[in-house]
């Protein structure tokens, strides 16, 4: 419950490394961002729903839940009966590869930017030629580029889910 920070980041290493499934409960929303691939929420009403990514992207992906009227308010007009006839488009058999696959690939590149971090926090790194200090910089920002370019093709994925 109340680990230092030396031993939770050894912890989260651990399980970041684990090739398992775990099921995890934890009250720190920090580490479960840094740990889990998805949340399953209780949402009150006897059900579980699944989500992509830690506590943060649950909470951009979670619905927001519609506000109670006050009695003496009317309810809304109804939506017209054409968006009703509408159909949701469905994942290609391409999208659903690439939304299986696209945990594992930010997975990855998610531990090689931790690793090339912790490669240039040592004093050692800066005593390497300018021209390799340049490369490793470089790959650190493309993977940055790559990571974000992922994260947005997964969001599109999930919305048409």
């Amino acid at each position: 419950n109340d680990l230092d920070i030396e031993t939770l980041e050894l912890l989260e290493d651990l399980l970041v490394q684990y090739a398992g499934t775990l099921i995890l409960v934890s009250h720190d929303r920090t580490f479960l961002n840094n740990v889990v691939s998805s949340t399953m929420v209780m949402d009150g009403s006897g059900t579980v729903k699944e989500y992509p990514g830690g506590y943060d992207d649950w909470l951009l992906q979670k619905a927001t839940p519609p506000t109670e009227l006050e009695p003496s308010q009317a309810p809304s007009p109804a939506k017209p009966a054409a968006d009703k006839n509408v159909e949701k488009k469905k994942l290609t058999f391409k999208e659903q590869r690439d939304l299986a696959e696209i945990p594992g690939k930010i997975e990855r590149l998610d531990q090689e930017h931790k690793n090339i971090l912790q490669s240039m926090a040592l004093p050692a790194f800066f005593q390497r030629n300018p021209q390799e200090i340049a490369k490793i910089k470089e790959r650190l920002k493309s993977i940055e580029t790559e990571l974000a370019v992922f994260y947005e093709r997964w969001d599109a994925l999930e919305k048409i889910k």
